[in-house]
């Protein structure tokens, strides 16, 4: 993408989209690659970018469940091959959406240390979710903060809750603490 991801998104040629070709990724193949570089063309060129996606579905449900079922409609809005599905997490399916989840936490939340950036204004970060993984699962679990034994949305759900009552403004401020403790100070290690 010559260091110009944005510029190669929206411009790149049928035959420099064919440097795809080859990109493997664990089960992520050519076809998922090129899939992705055109439907984000798709969300910049007909949706106005990403920010305007997310805003969007949540202005139109008020919650981050929604913005996300919302953000992925569009994003398979073209045409597709089914295994690509696979690669963008589906809430409506109970999914965690961990790194969407992530995604919204860097792009919302301003955490003035550089790690949240903050861009984004018209979702609160009161509304966010815990970008659930194992680790903050098995700590969450550990400090009684959660009790469903599955990592899914019902749980990513339960554990926002709990920390809201710590903080209803910025809930997902205890992310990096509770998936620190699980990998640094391996609170929560089943394996023990």
């Amino acid at each position: 993408m010559d260091q110009s991801p944005y510029d190669f998104v929206m411009h790149a040629s049928d035959r420099e989209l064919r440097i795809l070709d080859g990109f493997v990724h664990r089960t992520f193949q050519p076809d998922d690659c090129l899939f992705f570089i055109l439907s984000l063309r798709n969300i910049y060129v007909h949706h106005g970018g990403l920010q305007a996606v997310f805003e969007k579905g949540y202005a139109e449900s008020h919650s981050i469940f929604g913005t996300l079922a919302y953000f992925r409609t569009v994003f398979m809005e073209i045409p597709h091959l089914v295994r690509s599905e696979k690669h963008v997490s589906n809430v409506l399916r109970g999914a965690s959406t961990k790194r969407l989840n992530m995604f919204l936490r860097w792009m919302v939340r301003n955490d003035d240390a550089g790690i949240d950036f903050g861009l984004w204004e018209n979702i609160p970060a009161s509304a966010l979710k815990i970008p659930l993984d194992v680790h903050t699962g098995n700590v969450g679990r550990s400090l009684g903060l959660l009790q469903r034994k599955m990592d899914d949305w019902k749980a990513v759900e339960e554990l926002t809750g709990n920390l809201q009552k710590f903080d209803p403004y910025d809930p997902v401020k205890y992310d990096f603490a509770l998936f620190g403790m699980g990998v640094f100070e391996k609170i929560g290690n089943r394996d023990r």
